[in-house]
């Protein structure tokens, strides 16, 4: 169900700066979903909620093996009002925690509000239990008496690729009863303990995004002092990560067990509704490929730097020359829908009302959630963009990132609520091509050399980081999961492995000071969604296959891409693909993707002649 996703928090590569130079910041108006906590229309619905949930297990527990094909529809339609509603509030809910995580009445409000619809949907655990007892025969001869009820066959074979590891209804209601004291307590001990770190710097005191702007500085002295004021904090408090990292990883390899599940990753795999041959093909064509990318991009840098050994302060460190000038949000408003309308006037259409309606929440302000994110909220409202926004040309590619994530889930909305959730493979598939209409946009209108090479240095960082570093924290969250299973892991070990990914992936042109054994500590992702993390990379190849295809001059591309959006979660990727002629599931797909951050390196280097 929708209300039980976590939402997304995007590594977005935060930039310094005071909100005030950069115009009128947007913040979110939540009315569209309800107007306050005590909103008499949320308390209708809250109701109506529970009525709901009791109705529907009355009227179809035991019941499902004898239902005929009108009967199922209206069992599915029914399902999808409810979740519809409890996803609704739950958006709501979490929406307003995470302007202001700090904020005790709206942390209570939320997990108050997660315990009630939790309380509420428990009777609704044995629709999938059911669904997954029925005969294949069954319910293909029910696909075939009725067109509307086949339309959602892929909400049934997804749930259904589950059968071989769901417990008995007991525990499965027991599980979803327990579901608050679990991870989501764990969740939110996480997201209170990182939007509460203090940090001290120049006798400022900073949050963790006004300290991770830092390492961004032009000035190396500053850098250098910010990495090791993380690293304090991050020892001071690395009990608590080690405690948090300990009991998910435990929980889950529980979970796993149970459920017969062969590694810990299936669960995310069946999620994403991707063969774990792919995944795997993807993860040894980005390891294979760490020397000709990572390795001799950040060679070439240090060069730049005019350093002999990068420390791990200098790796999103702006080039010597790099103009500093800050990017106010009518600018970079203006860039990104400027990039959209060219690629096609009907994206820039959708994505004018964030803008003016109060759909994004763009100022850095106490207490807020760090990074970026866009939640797709409901299909009968529409989505909220996140972002901390501090004026650096690195945050207008993350307002082209959300936004086109944004996009996606608008035009994924015609799909209905079951069928419109995109898999994590494919939902950055959109973001990710934002940001390329709107590199390549502003790479169009560079007029020097130096220009060219400064958007040239920044869009290889931005694919480095979400190809090569996403790969290896994949990897890093592999070994995590590995070790814990044979035992509890002391935050030195951690440390280490930790380590052990960095170095293969960075390459040896970096040092390591101790302190930066502790930086898996504040990565969301690790917490909230296992193994999540190798979609950015899927997301990165998948799109750069496909802008090869749109340079090339793909016949249509624009109708095919749009189709693809409105697909939302009604297809597989292989369908999804196959008009444009590609295929993720053969291993040369993916070094088609990489072949591009390659070339863009060569550029870079030849620069150097």
């Amino acid at each position: 169900m929708r209300f039980s996703r976590p939402m997304p928090v995007f590594d977005a590569t935060p930039s310094t700066g005071e909100a005030a130079d950069f115009g009128d910041l947007p913040e979110w108006n939540l009315d569209d979903l309800y107007t306050s906590e005590d909103a008499p229309e949320l308390t209708r619905d809250m109701a109506w909620l529970e009525t709901a949930c009791a109705d529907f297990a009355a009227a179809y527990e035991g019941k499902l093996a004898d239902l005929d094909a009108t009967g199922m529809l209206a069992c599915v339609h029914a399902y999808e009002a409810i979740d519809l509603i409890a996803g609704r509030i739950m958006s709501f809910a979490g929406l307003r925690y995470y302007q202001i995580t700090t904020d005790s009445d709206r942390a209570k409000f939320m997990s108050d509000t997660q315990e009630k619809v939790t309380v509420f949907t428990t009777p609704l655990v044995f629709y999938s239990l059911e669904l997954n007892r029925l005969e294949d025969e069954a319910l293909a001869n029910m696909f075939a008496e009725n067109a509307d009820l086949k339309r959602y066959k892929p909400i049934f074979d997804r749930q259904r690729a589950m059968k071989p590891h769901q417990l008995s209804d007991e525990l499965e209601k027991f599980l979803h009863d327990q579901s608050t004291v679990g991870a989501a307590a764990w969740n939110r001990l996480f997201d209170e303990t990182i939007a509460g770190l203090q940090f001290t710097i120049d006798g400022e005191d900073m949050n963790l995004e006004a300290v991770l702007n830092l390492l961004t500085d032009q000035d190396r002295a500053k850098r250098e002092v910010a990495n090791f004021e993380l690293a304090r904090v991050f020892e001071e408090n690395i009990k608590i990560f080690a405690r948090v990292h300990n009991t998910l990883a435990k929980e889950k390899e529980i979970d796993d067990r149970w459920r017969k599940m062969p590694s810990p990753q299936t669960a995310r795999h069946l999620s994403n509704h991707v063969e774990p041959e792919v995944v795997e093909a993807l993860r040894n064509a980005v390891v294979a490929a760490y020397p000709k990318l990572s390795h001799r991009y950040y060679a070439l840098k240090a060069k730049w730097l005019g350093l002999e050994t990068m420390q791990t302060w200098d790796r999103n460190a702006p080039l010597p020359k790099k103009d500093e000038k800050t990017v106010d949000w009518q600018e970079a408003k203006d860039t990104v829908m400027e990039a959209y309308a060219g690629f096609d006037p009907r994206m820039a259409d959708i994505a004018a009302p964030f803008f003016s309606e109060g759909w994004i929440d763009a100022a850095v302000k106490p207490g807020k959630a760090p990074g970026a994110f866009a939640h797709p909220t409901v299909t009968n409202v529409h989505p909220y963009v996140m972002l901390n926004y501090l004026g650096k040309p690195r945050d207008v590619m993350t307002l082209a990132h959300e936004l086109g994530h944004g996009v996606h889930q608008v035009l994924a909305a015609e799909q209905g609520e079951l069928l419109s959730s995109t898999p994590l493979t494919l939902a950055e598939t959109a973001s990710v091509f934002g940001e390329m209409l709107t590199f390549q946009a502003m790479l169009a209108k560079a007029t020097t050399k130096e220009e060219r090479k400064v958007l040239l240095a920044g869009k290889v960082e931005d694919m480095i980081n979400t190809v090569v570093r996403q790969i290896a924290f994949y990897d890093f969250e592999c070994k995590l999961h590995a070790a814990r299973a044979q035992g509890e892991l002391t935050p030195e070990d951690i440390n280490a492995l930790w380590m052990s990914v960095q170095a293969e992936s960075l390459g040896p042109i970096f040092e390591f000071t101790p302190g930066y054994a502790t930086f898996w500590a504040y990565v969301p992702h690790f917490v909230h969604s296992p193994f999540y993390v190798y979609a950015y990379a899927f997301g990165d190849g998948l799109v750069n296959a496909l802008y090869a295809v749109y340079a090339e001059g793909g016949e249509d591309f624009q109708e095919k891409y749009f189709d693809m959006l409105k697909a939302g979660g009604s297809k597989h990727h292989s369908e999804l693909l196959a008009p444009f002629g590609l295929d993720a599931s053969d291993p040369k797909f993916w070094d088609k993707g990489l072949s591009m951050i390659s070339g863009m390196i060569d550029e870079l280097e030849a620069m150097e002649d």
